[in-house]
């Protein structure tokens, strides 16, 4: 008997690996897996949740003045009002145009410069020391100098936005063309792929992951860029509402301004991101972190 037991006991360990068995588990591990990633995620919007929560109480019970710091429903309040005047959209379509012109030729440019100074070093040469030094200088230390290129119109508001996009676009898409494999160029070069086709089909799609990060830091850069310009001479716009509202001490309208800063900011990186696993779905870190 004793024999039979020890001749068994393979068997039940054959058993214990059967994929009948272990497909369950593998399938139970999965739905814990989702729930403990499900109330991760309840978990994050607890502390806003309660920070909103805390600040209207704090507001109704008068602790916090409303001149200082009005209540969240007096913000929602003030935002259906301007909803339905039409004023809050004609702010906002005039600060959402200046930032997509001056991003698209800020991004614009920083790619074209990345992508010379990361093939050529020639043009690393002749463009990058340049560029480090304009970097480096503020926005507001420019400001008076713009206002007399451009005076108080749009394209000085464009400008500043475009500068502001440049440069982080830039030095993503340079970093990103120099830490390409070497052994994957060569390997095209092998195949028989020209130096346009070689850009196309090999360095681009190395450098796609720095690039498209330079793109987020890009939009960042570009909407503090608005929110400088449209200080100074506007005449609509987010930034141009948010002036009026401090000359009335209108709080509950600048808090207003500030939350569609915040929200616009978390839009347009979530557009990249979704962006980002579109075109590096084929990327193995990218989309192991999509799945």
């Amino acid at each position: 008997m004793a024999n039979s037991r020890i001749a068994l006991s393979p068997l039940e360990g054959q058993a214990s690996s059967d994929p009948q068995t272990s497909a369950p588990r593998r399938a139970l591990g999965r739905v814990r897996t989702f729930e403990s990633a499900r109330g991760l995620q309840l978990l994050s919007w607890l502390a806003p949740l309660v920070l909103l929560l805390g600040w209207e109480a704090l507001a109704r019970l008068e602790l916090i003045p409303s001149l200082v710091l009005p209540a969240p429903s007096s913000v929602i309040a003030t935002a259906k009002t301007l909803l339905a005047s039409g004023e809050l959209q004609t702010h906002l379509a005039a600060s959402l145009r200046r930032a997509a012109l001056g991003f698209s030729v800020g991004s614009g440019l920083g790619l074209g410069f990345g992508l010379l100074v990361g093939l050529f070093p020639v043009a690393h040469a002749l463009l990058d020391r340049t560029l480090q030094v304009l970097r480096a200088v503020p926005f507001l230390a420019i400001m008076p100098l713009v206002i007399v290129w451009f005076g108080v119109g749009e394209s000085g508001k464009v400008f500043l936005i475009a500068l502001g996009s440049l440069f982080p676009t830039y030095l993503n898409t340079a970093l990103g063309v120099r830490q390409v494999d070497p052994k994957l160029l060569e390997m095209g070069r092998l195949m028989g792929l020209g130096p346009g086709r070689l850009v196309l089909y090999a360095i681009l799609p190395g450098a796609l992951p720095s690039l498209l990060n330079g793109l987020r830091l890009a939009l960042t850069t570009s909407w503090l860029a608005l929110v400088v310009a449209e200080t100074v001479g506007a005449n609509a716009g987010i930034g141009f509402l948010a002036t009026n509202a401090r000359e009335f001490l209108q709080t509950d309208v600048m808090v207003l301004v500030i939350v569609i800063y915040a929200l616009i900011g978390v839009s347009s990186d979530l557009a990249v991101r979704i962006l980002e696993r579109w075109l590096l779905a084929w990327h193995p870190n990218y989309a192991k972190a999509g799945a």
